[in-house]
């Protein structure tokens, strides 16, 4: 029963806190496949082992130093950093949707579609994702070993089963992708990195909070806010709606942006400047 149990506990800790840093991992290599920039995903991958390196030091640390309690305050840091990198890439992402200028873009050697900023807001996207997750989850897994019968086979078991399943669910998001149109590609990835970022926010204010930083009030939160993964307070709603206020204001100055710049291009020349070219050109 202990076996069963701590395998449980094994696959729950690795799959709960490697899912959200897999999924943003995976949408992001899927964009950048469907969008014929695979050279590109090397970064990425690049920024998720340095992460996974970095998680292993400073695991060390809260061990050694503060007996493998984390910092609160770093880690709503991290997440406020990792919230703004996705804010970022999200908006890049959407101004990005037309697939023609996309083309236009990458077949431009001198301006390529994903210069090396960009390049370097993916890894850094990709790091701060796991490095988020990875330190504690290192400390959980210590603790469940010195609790239990260490390293056995039944906690290798669980981690094991725990990356096949989040291997099976990285793949089916690059299958599905290359079925996707790009316009839909572009803008599903966009919402998705908003949305995670608006639920890391929610989780740096909570970081807060249990600081007693930020106070909390959640009397007549939804039950679905928190079901969903959200910070259950009105602190971090009103937050979360301020950002997404913002963003649906950008959203609209693009179009209106966007449509001056189409009317700009429809508009007949007057008669007067053909006729001067028509003559300068018979001359």
């Amino acid at each position: 029963m202990a076996d069963g149990s701590t395998f449980v506990q094994a696959f729950t800790i690795l799959f709960r806190e490697g899912l959200e840093a897999l999924l943003v991992i995976a949408a992001l290599a899927a964009f950048l496949r469907r969008a014929g920039a695979s050279e590109k995903i090397t970064p990425l991958y690049a920024g998720a082992a340095a992460a996974a390196l970095a998680s292993l030091g400073m695991a060390w640390v809260f061990e050694t130093y503060f007996d493998g309690n984390h910092n609160d305050l770093v880690e709503a840091a991290v997440m406020l950093l990792a919230a703004a990198l996705m804010f970022y890439m999200s908006g890049w992402l959407f101004m990005k949707q037309d697939p023609r200028a996309w083309q236009a873009d990458l077949n431009r050697m001198a301006e390529r579609a994903l210069g090396a900023g960009t390049v370097l807001s993916l890894a850094g996207i990709a790091f701060l994702a796991v490095f988020r997750e990875g330190a504690e989850t290192i400390l959980f897994l210590h603790a469940l070993a010195k609790t239990g019968n260490g390293f056995d086979g039944s906690l290798f078991a669980g981690l094991g089963v725990a990356v096949a399943v989040l291997a099976a669910v990285f793949v089916a998001m690059q299958w599905l992708a290359l079925r996707l149109p790009l316009r839909p590609m572009f803008l599903i990835t966009s919402a998705f990195l908003f949305v995670m970022g608006l639920r890391l926010v929610g989780q740096a204010l909570q970081e807060f909070q249990e600081q007693t930083i930020v106070p909390v009030h959640n009397d007549g939160v939804p039950d679905f806010v928190t079901d969903l993964g959200f910070n259950g307070s009105w602190e971090a709603l009103g937050v979360q709606g301020v950002l997404a206020l913002v963003a649906i204001a950008c959203l609209g100055l693009y179009w209106l942006r966007r449509d001056d710049r189409k009317a700009a291009g429809a508009t007949p020349k007057p008669a007067g400047t053909q006729a001067a070219r028509a003559k300068a050109a018979q001359a």
